[in-house]
């Protein structure tokens, strides 16, 4: 009798480590696997796919996209900040950090304009794009898409959300957190893992960029969409360069038409405007409300 319980018992505890085995859980709701090095194709996959239901169900036809600078925030809070570093420098007048960083955020309480700007241009192509949107079927055009961040993507969210509008926050998974800012329409707001595929979706919708002053991000973004336009994958899409003394003075277009690495023709990819009215007057008038992308 011993050794038929000793036999039950040793099947039990069998089943329940079988039960239990990361093995028998059915392959999409194994943790290990999804996150494994071999299902780095299905996890791309997925990212694809969920954003792009997401819009579809929602309903957004088109978007313009608005990149620019994290650090540049409005002018109340940059004027804060400034005030803060002049105060610290007060107390160690003698540290070259701290006199750096007064002129660090002198330079950004001048840039808190562009702040303003981005805030208006969306509020804006906001109430253009979805003003008729009941009657539309809930479906929406030049939906603004950020990249869901802070500075001039918290801006641009902002004046779709005070034009009581929708908009897109495409956010990034780093290595220091970046929190979506709260101005995003919260079943529009997307987490990636991949900067590709969330180039892929701010890239697949859009019939208009504006881009405002910032840093490499912003520089990365530039490039890859002027590469676009420039072989032909964007077709027509007006790419709007917001603040031209900032970005003339940053790249020098000119010069590389001179050198013969891009053509004349190449200049034309770009516009320049430095108020919120214009941008979006030329941006508006370059596209039709309601256009379709090509699949």
């Amino acid at each position: 009798m011993a050794q038929v319980a000793d036999q039950v018992n040793t099947q039990t505890s069998n089943l329940d480590a079988i039960l239990k085995s990361p093995t028998y859980r059915i392959a999409h709701e194994d943790p290990t696997l999804l996150n494994s090095n071999a299902m780095r194709g299905v996890r791309m996959l997925l990212e694809i796919t969920k954003p792009d239901l997401g819009l579809e169900t929602a309903g957004i036809e088109s978007t313009i996209i608005v990149f620019g600078g994290a650090r540049i925030v409005d002018r109340e809070t940059a004027a804060q900040r400034l005030k803060e570093a002049e105060k610290c420098l007060s107390k160690n007048p003698k540290s070259t950090a701290l006199k750096r960083k007064v002129i660090h955020h002198q330079h950004l309480l001048e840039l808190s304009r562009f702040y303003d700007s981005a805030q208006k241009f969306a509020f804006l192509a906001s109430q253009h794009g979805q003003a008729n949107s009941d009657q539309n079927n809930g479906c929406s055009s030049h939906v603004i898409v950020t990249g869901g961040g802070p500075g001039i993507m918290e801006a641009a969210n902002r004046g779709a959300f005070e034009a009581g509008c929708r908009s897109i926050g495409l956010n990034i998974s780093l290595p220091f957190e970046q929190h979506p800012n709260p101005y995003i329409t919260p079943e529009l707001c997307f987490k990636f893992n991949y900067f590709s595929l969330r180039k892929f979706h701010f890239v697949m919708r859009s019939v208009g960029a504006i881009l405002f002053p910032g840093g490499f991000g912003t520089l990365d973004e530039l490039f890859e969409l002027l590469t676009l336009r420039q072989v032909g994958t964007k077709g027509s899409m007006p790419i709007v360069l917001f603040g031209q003394n900032f970005w003339t003075r940053l790249v020098d277009f000119e010069y590389l038409t001179e050198t013969g690495l891009i053509s004349d023709d190449d200049l034309e990819l770009i516009h320049f405007s430095d108020t919120a009215e214009e941008a979006w007057e030329y941006i508006r008038s370059h596209t039709e409300a309601g256009q379709k992308i090509p699949e």
